[in-house]
């Protein structure tokens, strides 16, 4: 038994030592974890001489100033045993003042006050048990809180640890009390492997003493009693109010990115469950924002639904409904403020007075109906590669390899390299916007505009958004499941970058971007770093300005005999950086700079 009972200290060592000083609620010096490596007696023992010499080795040397008569202590019962207590190489030993009684259960325990020479501190507080005669009686080995404890939680579990398994059944609410004084303290006990645990049915009073007590009739499995109540005090805490230590952002804090989530630090542990929506709130003028509210540690977290509002002032309040552990609440709500960052304002467009821009690969135009306004189409492509349209600017008109099935009016110019009519002069103009074109995409790429939220999962059909900057996490958005509103003011700026693909509407259905609250079309901008496709199936309404790295579709060739007033529309501007813009009776109406 005793070889068996080394094993597994030993076993126990080795685990202790390959897991590091995690646990430990000091500072770790030197990265070597303390702990018992055997005792004597061992755990368990019976027919211990009666002049027996108690001592523990350690796995290490350890600070011999450490180990002393209340780190190191053996008692009967709730007796402690008097004796002097010395220490030698990596061993301590407890020498009784006297000899030991026969036939009796004795408790010995090293506490974690005892450290090693670089001050970690002892892993585990180590306890065992051990008798003068054939059996060992049950008994407590330690208590939490301990005798005499201090600054108790007001919602502290009592609990207290046998030398033993115990017959549950006689553990109850009548052998296990708590007083406060000769007051009976209303609560619950359970039991479970050699703990019972008696936890209060309310929290405990500030700066009290309680008096804990386990009845001498508790058993062990043999119907072995106790050799005496078992009978241990404490004493309660102030109580103290939990405060915010600190924030982040901090009160008045400027320049703060969209994507941010409001932290708070607390001053002690807080009852997670009071940590709410409720309690933690964040608006924006008498705007609620919406967000979700965790809590962790001490910290609690509020990540807003969508990305916040550029240059806006944000308020975020920790009500006095946010409880700590102990049940005691903030004593006042505690509010702060800050500022969000202004991004970068887009390039401006007022280089962009094309309409359409087919990058190196030129336009092509099917239908009767498609219609430029308010502006002009260009590619630096020969005027060859422009197809289907006629420009009623120039006088007399200039045509674009029309048909009489496919001619399509441009009120503003068609800028082109030659041969005629497209020139030097046109294909210059033609370079300089798409100059234009390019600042404006680097100006809106998540580059320049980092923190965008992924409002859908990518499909924005269906949604309702404020200005911001939105990015799509998968590269792709798309707008198939409904139509999209964004909502704002003629100052207000939406920006979304799609580094893969934009998709509006589907062959089987169109779909639309609508504004609301006196949104201009010129401030929505679409970043895509492929392809654009909008409405393939004809028809629908698309607002914003379109800028593209491959190319951009307006509607297709099915709809190429779509009767007037059933265009694709594009309130906004299409612009393909590098291949061609390919549209089919669309309507394209280019926003004012």
């Amino acid at each position: 038994m005793k070889t068996k009972n080394l094993l597994l200290t030993l076993a126990i060592v080795f685990i202790a030592l390959i897991s590091g000083c995690a646990q430990d609620d000091f500072v770790e010096v030197d990265g070597v974890c303390p702990v018992v490596v055997s005792t004597v007696p061992v755990n368990g023992a019976t027919n211990v001489p009666l002049d027996q010499l108690i001592s523990v080795t350690f796995n290490e040397e350890m600070n011999a100033a450490t180990i002393n008569q209340s780190s190191f202590t053996l008692k009967n019962g709730t007796s402690e045993i008097t004796g002097a207590v010395s220490y030698s190489g990596t061993t301590a030993t407890f020498t009784p003042s006297a000899l030991l009684k026969p036939n009796t259960t004795y408790s010995a325990r090293i506490t974690r006050t005892v450290t090693d020479l670089t001050g970690n501190a002892l892993q585990t507080e180590t306890n065992w048990t051990f008798s003068t005669g054939l059996t060992i009686t049950p008994m407590v080995t330690f208590t939490d809180p301990a005798n005499n404890a201090t600054n108790v939680f007001l919602n502290k579990v009592v609990s207290a640890n046998f030398n033993m398994p115990m017959k549950s059944s006689t553990i109850t609410a009548t052998s296990y009390t708590l007083k406060q004084g000769t007051t009976a303290i209303a609560g619950t006990v359970t039991y479970n492997g050699t703990t019972a645990i008696f936890t209060p049915t309310q929290p405990l009073t500030p700066n009290t003493v309680y008096t804990a007590t386990i009845a001498k009739s508790v058993t062990n499995l043999d119907n072995t009693t106790l050799v005496s109540d078992y009978v241990w005090k404490f004493t309660t805490g102030a109580l103290v109010a939990p405060t915010v230590t600190s924030t982040d952002p901090i009160n008045d804090e400027t320049g703060i990115r969209l994507n941010k989530t409001i932290t708070a630090n607390f001053s002690m542990i807080m009852n997670s469950s009071t940590i709410s929506r409720t309690t933690f709130t964040l608006r924006e003028g008498t705007t609620v924002i919406a967000g979700a509210v965790t809590y962790a540690g001490s910290t609690a977290s509020f990540k807003p639904t969508n990305a916040l509002l550029e240059g806006r002032v944000y308020t975020a309040t920790i009500t006095t409904g946010a409880i700590s552990a102990t049940g005691v609440p903030l004593a006042n709500d505690y509010v702060w403020k800050f500022t969000t960052l202004i991004l970068n304002t887009p390039a401006p467009t007022t280089g962009l007075f094309f309409g359409v821009f087919g990058g190196n690969a030129g336009i092509t135009n099917q239908g009767l109906n498609t219609r430029i306004n308010n502006g002009g189409i260009g590619t630096t492509a020969a005027s060859t590669l422009v197809t289907g349209f006629t420009d009623r600017l120039a006088s007399p008109n200039e045509v674009y390899t029309v048909t009489p099935l496919n001619n399509g009016l441009v009120f503003g110019g068609i800028y082109a390299a030659a041969p005629s009519p497209g020139n030097a002069l046109k294909a210059q103009k033609a370079l300089e916007g798409l100059n234009e074109a390019r600042a404006l995409w680097n100006s809106i790429s998540p580059a320049a505009k980092p923190g965008g939220s992924d409002q859908g999962s990518g499909e924005l059909g269906g949604l309702t958004l404020a200005a911001g900057v939105y990015k799509s996490a998968s590269g792709s958005y798309k707008i198939t499941n409904g139509d999209l509103t964004l909502s704002g003011s003629a100052t207000d700026v939406w920006i979304f970058q799609a580094e893969s693909s934009l998709t509006v509407g589907s062959p089987a259905a169109t779909r639309n971007v609508r504004l609301t609250g006196g949104a201009l079309a010129k401030n929505v901008y679409w970043y895509v770093g492929s392809a654009a496709v909008i409405n393939y199936a004809g028809g629908g309404v698309m607002t914003g300005n379109i800028i593209a790295e491959d190319g951009v579709t307006l509607s297709s060739p099915g709809s190429s005999t779509t009767l007037p007033g059933q265009e694709t529309v594009l309130n906004g501007r299409a612009i393909s950086l590098i291949a061609s813009v390919t549209m089919v009776n669309t309507i394209i109406n280019i926003p004012a700079n």
